[in-house]
């Protein structure tokens, strides 16, 4: 198989076995004809790109029943206040300034240049998020993005000053596309603007859950460089972010438009040193998710073996690669605990564990917590002090198994 971004030939690095939908949540009737597919990666030695070897087809993971709705996270609303924002204040300025975000969910980022009168569009797949964002006066477009698309946008609204993304990019398969679209759509000042999980922590961390149907990438500055270059762009600045774990904010540009920060100098030598160009970072990466894996369930094994209960909390995509990778079935962990409606009463994809509200977890607290939001850790610490002060104890599995 040759790599999305340059062609070469990607070495495989590990295999979490056969995966479900990672949002598909389900009732039982559906169990029988539930989907499946192996989820494995592959990584390139030229571009240093690490990313899957088969993914579903994109109308399988974001439709009309898409599970995720970016307003449910109050740490993430800021978040996103934040980054429009930062947006507003740096590049999409002025009366005529227009901004398009690509997976615009439910419009929680695109409302702060809604509410500050500036031109926005947002192109969301998904009709059920978009029919949200759409009913909050924000303008949204259901497709997918590509080169096309572009066009039919400049067409429309003229080019746009701003171009974000936050968690969707690397979702997209065809970033070839995806680039020629963004180089077709921005002005000569304009600028990109996206984060995505980051690779380097992802292997630091070994947080393998970043892996799931719908993260086609694992970007770096490395890969990002590389890729924008072949379309006459290139990466002027880079912000770490503390979101999903651990991720990466590329800024792009047309060639030559930008001062380039020192930023890109320091994350390309950085990445280069860490060894993602070298094949025993990987190697080094399988060894770790396996003992991660089996760490996790001597524990789990284990407390049930002293009959203690566990329950899982937060119905994450993540949580479905840990789930069946794992191999966690109801006897293991009694439900998961989630906020989110549209998951209640259904069932986790592949191992089928019951999805529960919040009200379970509160009116019958477990022994145990497996906190499979744990990218979220610090607002839902402060959410459930009451469980924890009355005992309870949580399990994470990142950076290491561990009780807490």
């Amino acid at each position: 198989m040759s790599c999305l971004v340059c062609k070469s030939e990607i070495k495989p690095v590990i295999s979490f076995g056969q995966q479900p939908i990672a949002n598909g949540f389900l009732t039982p009737e559906k169990f029988k004809e539930e989907y499946f597919f192996e989820l494995k990666i592959g990584w390139c030695p030229k571009c240093a790109m690490v990313q899957l070897l088969e993914q579903p087809k994109p109308e399988m993971m974001f439709n009309e029943n898409y599970a995720f709705f970016s307003g449910t996270s109050k740490y993430m609303a800021v978040h996103f206040e934040k980054f429009a924002h930062t947006m507003m204040d740096r590049y999409v300025k002025g009366p005529n300034a227009f901004v398009v975000e690509i997976g615009s969910n439910d419009g929680i980022m695109l409302r702060h240049f809604k509410n500050a009168g500036i031109k926005h569009l947002g192109i969301e797949p998904s009709a059920n998020v978009a029919a949200v964002a759409k009913k909050e006066g924000i303008n949204t477009w259901v497709r997918f993005f590509n080169a096309e698309t572009a066009k039919e946008i400049v067409k429309e609204y003229g080019q746009a000053d701003g171009f974000q993304a936050a968690n969707v990019m690397c979702h997209l398969p065809d970033l070839h596309s995806i680039a020629e679209g963004i180089k077709i759509l921005l002005k000569p000042t304009g600028v990109v603007a996206f984060e995505d999980p980051y690779l380097v922590d992802v292997l630091e961390k070994v947080s393998y859950d970043q892996v799931y149907d719908e993260h086609m990438c694992l970007f770096s500055a490395t890969s990002i460089q590389y890729l924008f270059n072949q379309y006459g762009m290139e990466l002027i600045d880079l912000e770490p972010q503390v979101t999903h774990g651990g991720s990466m904010r590329y800024y792009i540009g047309h060639k030559g438009q930008h001062k380039v920060s020192k930023n890109v100098t320091h994350y390309l030598t950085m990445e280069r040193e860490k060894g993602l160009l070298k094949a025993e970072t990987f190697e080094k990466f399988y060894h770790d998710c396996e003992k991660s894996k089996t760490d996790l369930m001597n524990l789990l094994k284990s407390l049930k073996e002293q009959k203690k209960r566990v329950v899982g909390y937060a119905a994450t995509s993540k949580s479905t690669t840990v789930i069946n990778y794992c191999g966690i079935t109801p006897d293991l962990v009694e439900f998961i605990s989630d906020t989110t409606p549209i998951k209640q009463g259904k069932y986790s994809p592949g191992k089928h564990i019951p999805v529960l509200s919040s009200e379970k977890f509160s009116s019958n607290p477990p022994d145990y917590a497996l906190l499979f939001g744990w990218n979220h850790k610090a607002e839902i610490m402060e959410k459930e002090k009451k469980f924890t002060q009355g005992g309870g104890k949580w399990i994470t599995y990142v950076p290491k198994v561990e009780i807490i």
